[in-house]
């Protein structure tokens, strides 16, 4: 057997693939643009509701939503960390993202207009990303595998939080309710882009299937986001922006209706509400914060030094 018929029936017989394994260059940079792709989802998503953190409704608002952002940037370290162990740096991450080469999820070119938005996010961005994540805790990279655990649980939370919120608010009154549903009527259909195009368009998706990086379809993970987030909503009393969403008895499934990809497209393009606004953000911080990093590099230097002397 060549190296990647090996390769590949390790993969079939559920082996983890571990950094100092064998690979096929492809399969290295599937995963090392999918991991990185997702660690700057991670650390971009915490502008939309670092927005609210000043705002919060009251002290222990305010406190769990430093938490959530905390957490968020907690998830992009294990992420850029796993990258790592596949070669490639990550001060060449961060520079793919700023000059706009890398992407990250298409959900956070957004704006947050309400605190209602960051009930939302929580019920609805968080809810898909576990149902995408629950599936990677499988994928056959290892320290992609092992992140992906710890960082659902910590979602899990995340996802409660944001119900929370607008349960509160649903059982508020009518001016509160109100901003539920048109938070709702915002964030739904970005939520269920989130899982990106028919599998049948993605040109990664075949290949990231058989190496078993990718585990669930992009349509099958946004099926049971539907499935599992509507009954959930018509808990709140809330209605959901889509006329052609019922339950199928002959499927066992909610039908629902088309996704306008064009917007999508837009957005994944640079074109969306907040795209530039997001970018410019992250650049400024991170030009903002080198002297932190070059202190602590000097600090590891001198320590090391000290250590070998």
């Amino acid at each position: 057997m060549t190296p990647d018929e090996i390769f590949q029936d390790r993969i079939d017989r559920g082996i983890k693939i571990e950094p100092k394994d064998y690979m096929p260059e492809g399969y290295r940079k599937t995963l090392i643009r999918q991991i990185s792709q997702h660690a700057h989802s991670e650390i971009v998503g915490q502008l939309p509701e670092g927005n609210w953190i000043t705002r919060a409704p009251s002290l222990r608002r305010k406190a769990i939503l430093l938490a959530k952002v905390q957490d968020e940037a907690g998830h992009g370290l294990y992420l850029y960390s796993a990258a790592e162990t596949l070669g490639v740096s990550r001060d060449q991450m961060i520079a793919d993202l700023h000059s706009g080469k890398a992407k990250y999820s298409s959900i956070f070119n957004y704006p947050t207009l309400t605190w209602a938005d960051i009930g939302a996010i929580g019920w609805l961005v968080d809810g898909a990303a576990i149902i995408n994540q629950i599936a990677l805790c499988r994928c056959s990279y290892g320290p992609y595998a092992r992140a992906m655990v710890r960082i659902c649980k910590e979602e899990s939370f995340h996802q409660r939080q944001g119900y929370e919120i607008l349960l509160t608010l649903c059982r508020g009154t009518k001016e509160q309710k109100a901003m539920a549903q048109d938070a709702l009527n915002r964030w739904w259909w970005p939520s269920l882009m989130m899982f990106g195009p028919h599998d049948s368009e993605s040109p990664h998706a075949e290949q990231s299937t058989k190496w078993k990086i990718k585990i669930v379809s992009n349509d099958g993970l946004r099926q049971k986001f539907v499935d599992q987030t509507v009954p959930q909503g018509e808990y709140l009393g809330l209605t959901f922006p889509d006329p052609k969403l019922k339950w199928n008895a002959v499927r066992g499934h909610y039908d629902f209706g088309e996704i306008d990809w064009q917007e999508f497209k837009n957005v994944i393009q640079g074109n969306g509400p907040c795209n530039r606004d997001r970018l410019r953000a992250r650049i400024e911080a991170h030009e903002q914060g080198a002297w932190v990093r070059e202190a602590a590099m000097a600090y590891a230097k001198k320590h090391e030094n000290k250590a070998a002397a």
